[in-house]
């Protein structure tokens, strides 16, 4: 079978938005690591204590790393909206990006977001 270029084209821009997501739920994670998680962990019931490392790497860079987390969210919010876009204009020859995947990325960018407003409000 094979696959058409504007086929592989709508994979690598999900795989693309897909990567912003875990891109920005990472820098946000160092960002909340240091007071929100710690403090919402602790509230359900887990134990916090293997954040403190995290915390201290990550202290020093928590401007980049908001600034970061930031650029990730926005430019893989502009993908997923480009990619739903698209997906409403698919035809039959399957040229869309797999609607599960675009739950995923809209899910990463959604925790992204909470994590990277915890970090920067517990502060």
């Amino acid at each position: 079978m094979r696959f058409k270029p504007y086929v592989l084209a709508r994979f690598s821009s999900a795989r693309g938005a897909l990567l912003l997501a875990f891109g920005a739920i990472a820098s946000a994670f160092g960002v909340a690591s240091c007071c929100a998680l710690p403090i919402l962990l602790t509230t359900v019931g887990i134990s916090a204590g293997w954040l403190g490392g995290i915390a201290v790497a990550a202290a020093p860079y928590r401007t980049l790393l908001l600034g970061l987390s930031a650029l990730c969210l926005i430019g893989g919010a502009i993908m997923l909206w480009r990619q739903q876009r698209l997906a409403m204009s698919c035809g039959p020859d399957g040229a869309c990006t797999p609607p599960a995947l675009r739950v995923v990325v809209f899910v990463g960018l959604t925790v992204g977001a909470i994590l990277l407003w915890l970090g920067y409000s517990h502060v």
